[in-house]
């Protein structure tokens, strides 16, 4: 079931479209729904849901009527509905439950990994041994949950670059941080699993030093995203010069980092060490 973040985002793409379509500015647009313009940007960009009431008035003033307007409004309720993470609301912040939304409906996923596992990756020892709160139970089945996607047949392509010294950080007992490697070496036997590890002897100039995700959707989607998380919040970014900014840097990354296979083998050597 698509998301409502993702629905929004739908929305807000074909709005776009059809305020250019039709000559309009956004602040004319602002004008007919007596809002400031910035609202109207954040319609198009999916941050915000709207009311069918604002929506036939802007879907009137593009000229947008009868069939052609149907599947908006169907757009606009399904985006105003409760995600599937509303559950968690007192262990999963709004800026995060976004994130988690967005990773549900990617149809590829490109993460870097400098210092942790990352969490989609983790295994429940692990996870007990990171988590920061005080519902442990509920946090650990958070990430867990999340963790379907990967065996889902309709799931996202995972490629990850991890930096060796996620793998060689050692966090709770080492019989669980053996586990958790050989768990992360049979990940990359999937067919839509590829891990590379970017290797501590690397010999690079390539900024490896800022953990970064990006998020990327079909055709339909106004854009892909990238996300940057930090201690209390995240950012989302989706301009056309940062996306292209950090897909060279994951370029580079991916370019300087061991081949899938040998990064299996390394992975495994390193489960072997802590025997």
């Amino acid at each position: 079931m698509v998301t409502p973040t993702i629905q929004r985002r739908r929305l807000g793409n074909a709005l776009k479209r059809a305020r250019e379509a039709a000559g309009k500015t956004q602040e004319e647009a602002a004008e007919v729904i007596d809002s400031a313009s910035s609202k109207v940007s954040r319609l198009e960009l999916g941050q915000s849901g709207i009311r069918l009431t604002d929506l036939k008035l802007l879907l009137d003033f593009y000229g947008v009527t009868g069939e052609e307007a149907e599947p908006l409004r169907d757009l606009a309720r399904a985006g105003r509905q409760r995600g599937r993470w509303s559950g968690y609301r007192n262990v999963v912040p709004d800026w995060f439950r976004q994130y988690l939304d967005l990773e549900a409906d990617a149809a590829e996923i490109r993460w870097y990994q400098s210092e942790v596992i990352p969490g989609i990756l983790q295994i429940e020892p692990y996870i007990r041994t990171i988590i920061d709160g005080d519902d442990v139970e509920r946090q650990t089945a958070v990430r867990l949950e999340r963790q379907k996607v990967i065996d889902r047949p309709d799931g996202p392509e995972l490629n990850f670059i991890l930096s060796e010294s996620a793998l060689r950080r050692t966090l709770g007992e080492p019989e669980a941080m053996r586990e958790q490697l050989v768990h992360i070496a049979a990940l990359a036997n999937r067919p839509n699993v590829t891990i590379q590890v970017f290797s501590l002897d690397a010999e690079t100039y390539v900024t490896s030093s800022y953990n970064f995700i990006i998020l990327r959707f079909g055709e339909e989607v106004a854009s892909d995203v990238i996300y940057l998380e930090t201690f209390t919040d995240a950012d989302y970014l989706d301009s056309p010069e940062a996306l292209r900014a950090y897909n060279r840097l994951w370029d580079r990354l991916r370019a300087a980092a061991l081949g899938p296979a040998e990064s299996r083998k390394l992975i495994l050597r390193i489960a072997d060490e802590m025997k």
